[in-house]
């Protein structure tokens, strides 16, 4: 078991930036693949970013490449998802989540343990 803390959500410009945290417990975090997933209203939780255990392996939806960047430290059982060049279709709350088996999943229905999410909004 894990439990994900996220934070760092808030209202910022478009063309701002934002970095998100997530905190996680336990001594076995380095054994989960991550990833961060969106939701606005009423739409499906999409995928936005994942990385390997290791962290030596990222992904990324085309709607975010090359502005945000996941990133992980193992030894403080933290991943991030640092945000560039926001732009309001942004607008989300942001979930963490942790993989114990297949690796840069992007399906949510892979991942085993959600945080509670931290919202995320950007004007125009």
């Amino acid at each position: 078991q894990v439990q994900l803390v996220e934070s760092g959500g808030g209202l910022v410009q478009a063309g701002g930036s934002l970095r998100l945290s997530c905190a996680a417990s336990g001594r076995t975090f380095s054994s989960y693949a991550m990833g961060w997933f969106r939701q606005a209203p009423g739409k499906e939780r999409d995928f936005v970013a994942a990385i390997s255990w290791g962290g030596g392996s990222t992904y990324y939806a085309d709607s975010v490449k090359g502005r945000f960047t996941i990133s992980r430290d193992n030894a403080k059982n933290t991943v991030y998802l640092q945000m560039n060049s926001l732009k309001p279709e942004d607008t989300a709350v942001y979930y963490c989540a942790a993989d114990r088996k297949w690796g840069l999943a992007l399906s949510y229905t892979l991942y085993d343990f959600w945080g509670q999410g931290t919202q995320v909004t950007v004007s125009s």
